[in-house]
């Protein structure tokens, strides 16, 4: 932001409002300032059991996913289930958070549950042949279709439920940064895997805020269509704290601009920190997710 002007009461302004503005991102806590009291389970090649975190095969030829079975789990119960989608990988900030871009180091799932009353189930995104996790966005470089990520989803939730007691009418969606852009990118791609969702949280970015990301169908005109298969599916956009580029208030802005009503509620995170473990901290956000959370999957919801 540049000042052209020599009012000196005009530069005072605009000196104590950038000011003020720095001040409230570097006064917004880190999460290192609040300890977890939540611990992931470690990952384990085991078989899948009630309370264990494992690496599983869903068809062959194809990249695991970290599928958990809450600790009260058993095979004669629905559950319902969290699908969550990483961010990009190759990731680190100056707050020294960091994402490698694989399933097996998403933490917004359990955050949510606490390990219990939901199946949770971390998805890959896919290059281009399918038979590779894409660290960067999804597909191949430097078209990033959707396409093999799309089939994939398509046909691991039915056999996610099918073989672990999930619900099929109590499926939440949720991602962190290209995860979140990716709840609708990806989705809301089409009806029939925008019809696999109960609600979606997205935290930390928005699909159709910034139609400069690098995949095919960034561009606003595609992400109205896609904001348009949400049908009154709720949304649950959180946002880390602080962020003066990319935050709730640009979210609301472009949903406003899009001309789309839903059900949409807003949240920020409490933390500066761009990182998905801000959910494994105790705070008042974490207590409105889970109560969010809980409203969406008892309460039926209305497609339109």
């Amino acid at each position: 932001m540049i000042c052209k002007t020599s009012n000196p009461a005009f530069i005072l302004a605009f000196c104590m409002a950038l000011a003020a503005k720095l001040l409230a991102v570097e006064s917004t806590p880190d999460i290192s300032s609040v300890p977890p009291d939540l611990q992931i389970p470690a990952l384990s090649n085991d078989l899948p059991s009630a309370g264990k975190r494992v690496s599983y095969q869903l068809f062959e030829n194809t990249p695991n996913v970290v599928l958990y079975l809450p600790t009260d789990w058993k095979p004669n119960k629905k559950f319902p289930m969290i699908i969550e989608l990483a961010g990009n990988g190759n990731y680190k900030n100056n707050y020294g958070d960091t994402s490698s871009g694989m399933p097996q180091d998403s933490k917004l799932g359990y955050g949510l549950s606490g390990g219990k009353g939901y199946i949770w189930v971390c998805l890959p995104f896919l290059n281009d042949a399918g038979n590779e996790v894409a660290i960067t966005w999804w597909g191949d470089a430097p078209k990033h279709r959707p396409d093999s990520t799309v089939a994939f989803i398509k046909r691991a939730v039915p056999a996610l439920c099918d073989r672990f007691s999930g619900d099929p009418n109590r499926i939440i969606l949720c991602g962190f940064s290209r995860g979140a852009i990716a709840t609708n990118a990806i989705g809301l791609h089409d009806e029939e895997i925008a019809k696999l969702w109960r609600g979606f949280i997205c935290f930390s970015h928005y699909d159709g805020v910034n139609t400069q990301w690098p995949f095919i169908g960034a561009d606003t005109t595609s992400a109205r269509q896609r904001l348009l298969r949400l049908k009154g599916r709720p949304q649950l956009i959180c946002h880390e704290s602080g962020s003066q580029k990319f935050n709730l208030q640009t979210t609301r802005n472009y949903l406003k601009s899009s001309g789309i009503t839903g059900d949409f509620t807003f949240l920020e995170s409490g933390f500066r920190n761009h990182n998905d473990a801000w959910l494994l901290r105790p705070s008042a956000a974490r207590i409105t997710a889970r109560k969010w959370l809980e409203k969406v999957v008892l309460n039926q919801v209305e497609i339109k």
